[in-house]
């Protein structure tokens, strides 16, 4: 079901053979007029229509279907071209106008995990960046189905589309965020960090840091699920830029007064120090190469050592922090308006004083969370 694309090979020869070098528009004959306009039209696609016969597709029971022929890589193609169509905002509300939308969230149901991944990444483009197309996928359940896919799903790359749909679709949508928070989909994120899959944890981590920015409340939320210990896990990953979200989701926590990283346990607060220890000693054996591109890293790290312990880190005394030729990290502005609560927790310390065993106030409605044991 795939289109083919334009014949540009033709269309360059044409050109170059009626251009005369002087950059003046060429006088075209009635026959290559004609055999212009003919190839252009061949080209064209009304894409109303479509989007309709692509909808009445969607729409066909699967039996019917296949007794026509049709196979689910054909499903796939079809939906590959739906997406090319729906990268403009207007044709992507458009599909609800026609019909197109309900069928295509039932595709996130379907029986083939492939046609589900397409189903999402589909309605991830329906919603990116358009408010119109977040609102007609929320008012059509279509956030109840994903949260489905990417909680229970078998498939762990039907997950990781679901994940990336449903960070399309609540991004700069309040509603979508407080129903995001009511399914549980905190927890759900932090099974997602715990995955081992390293594609679902870079997305589990990149919304976690956006919704910790968007509401600084949020912090509350993801240490009472246990967050910190599953983000010092993932501090220590082989992995670049997993390791780099997991320490930038530390410090989104450590950086907020509602964030509590101060209830940790000490064991908990001394292995984070164990891990920067260790995160700066593998720094200082990088190459000039590996040090450039672990720019951001460094950062992160010295950060959340000032952060937690009121000192720079060694980063700054051995050089490591800023190299020549790199413009000075991003003053710490946050500090000057509120001490940090790991700061406040280190410089407290009394070995009679115990942390207060009084149960924290319940989050509302995010459900019953997993041990820190569990989560790990």
């Amino acid at each position: 079901m795939a289109k083919e694309g334009p014949n540009w090979e033709g269309l360059l020869k044409w050109s170059l053979s009626h251009s005369d070098g002087n950059g003046s528009s060429p006088q075209l004959s009635e026959e290559d007029r004609k055999w212009f306009m003919e190839a252009m039209q061949s080209q064209t696609v009304d894409v109303v229509k479509r989007m309709k016969e692509i909808t009445l597709v969607m729409q066909t029971p699967d039996q019917v279907l296949e007794s026509h022929g049709v196979t689910p890589q054909d499903i796939e193609d079809m939906l590959d071209e739906l997406q090319e169509h729906v990268e403009s905002i207007d044709m992507a509300n458009d599909l609800h106008s026609i019909g197109g939308l309900v069928p295509l969230l039932g595709y996130l149901k379907n029986s083939h995990a492939n046609i589900r991944q397409k189903a999402a990444e589909v309605v991830s483009m329906i919603v990116q960046n358009n408010p119109r197309g977040q609102q007609l996928v929320m008012e059509a359940n279509g956030l109840e189905q994903l949260l489905s896919n990417f909680t229970l799903d078998p498939d762990v790359l039907v997950r990781t589309k679901a994940l990336g749909a449903i960070s399309s679709l609540i991004r700069h949508n309040k509603p979508g965020i407080s129903a995001f928070r009511l399914a549980n989909g905190y927890a759900a994120l932090r099974d997602a960090l715990s995955s081992g899959d390293v594609r679902f944890q870079r997305k589990a981590l990149n919304l976690i840091h956006y919704l910790l920015n968007e509401n600084r409340s949020e912090c509350r939320i993801v240490t009472e699920l246990g967050f910190p210990h599953i983000l010092m896990n993932l501090a220590s990953s082989e992995v670049a830029d997993v390791r780099e979200a997991a320490l930038r989701g530390l410090l989104d926590l450590a950086q907020d007064r509602l964030g509590k990283l101060d209830s940790i346990p000490n064991e908990e607060y001394d292995r984070l120090k164990k891990i920067l220890q260790e995160r700066i000693k593998e720094i200082g054996k990088m190459s000039a190469e590996d040090l450039g591109a672990a720019k951001e890293e460094r950062q992160l790290v010295d950060s959340l050592w000032s952060a937690c312990y009121n000192e720079p880190s060694s980063l700054r005394e051995k050089g490591l922090l800023v190299l020549p030729g790199e413009d000075a990290p991003l003053p710490d502005v946050a500090s000057k308006h509120f001490e940090p609560p790991l700061r406040a927790w280190a410089a407290n310390q009394n070995p009679d004083t115990k942390p207060s065993s009084e149960k924290k106030e319940s989050s509302l409605l995010i459900g019953p969370g997993q041990s820190t044991d569990n989560a790990s």
